[in-house]
């Protein structure tokens, strides 16, 4: 069995775990890495993390959810203050599996890749980076997650221009 859980993504001078949007998961969270220029990936297992606006609208700043399943692929939400809300996916094939049960897929939930790349390409110019071309980012959103969602996710947030230390 994979991770199950949450990455939350966003910037600021302090702790995303002190700002009010998060402090109903304020103890399940645990600070993953810290990245340039203030950004910040905080894990956790809880079920409900809030509301992504909340915590752009407290941080100042865009921010990014991504909820794994089971390693195989993972929901992403983001937000800015400007940009607003918009939502993709992430190894979709395998997402494709997990809503099969319900008699959904994936475009009954997430922008289809080409939509979710040009709205992910705004959250990141938005948040003062330099992300990567629409194509780029749409061959992520289309990519299998090999090894894992999670490095899937990582890659994901390289091409938005948040790169590790």
């Amino acid at each position: 069995m994979g991770f199950w859980g949450y990455y939350v993504v966003g910037h600021g001078s302090r702790p995303l775990a002190e700002l009010d949007a998060l402090s109903g998961v304020r103890d399940g969270l645990a600070l993953h890495e810290r990245r340039a220029d203030g950004w910040q990936i905080w894990e956790t297992g809880v079920p409900d993390v809030g509301s992504m606006a909340k915590l752009a609208e407290d941080s100042g700043a865009p921010a990014l959810f991504g909820f794994v399943m089971d390693s195989a692929c993972v929901a992403v939400e983001a937000a800015g203050p400007v940009s607003g809300a918009w939502n993709a996916c992430l190894a979709r094939d395998a997402m494709a599996g997990f809503l099969a049960a319900d008699g959904k897929e994936p475009d009954d939930l997430f922008l289809p890749p080409q939509d979710a790349a040009e709205r992910a390409a705004a959250w990141a110019e938005e948040a003062g980076r330099t992300p990567a071309a629409v194509n780029d980012l749409v061959s992520v959103l289309r990519a299998p997650a090999e090894p894992s969602a999670e490095l899937l996710f990582f890659r994901f947030l390289e091409r938005l221009g948040l790169p590790r230390q």
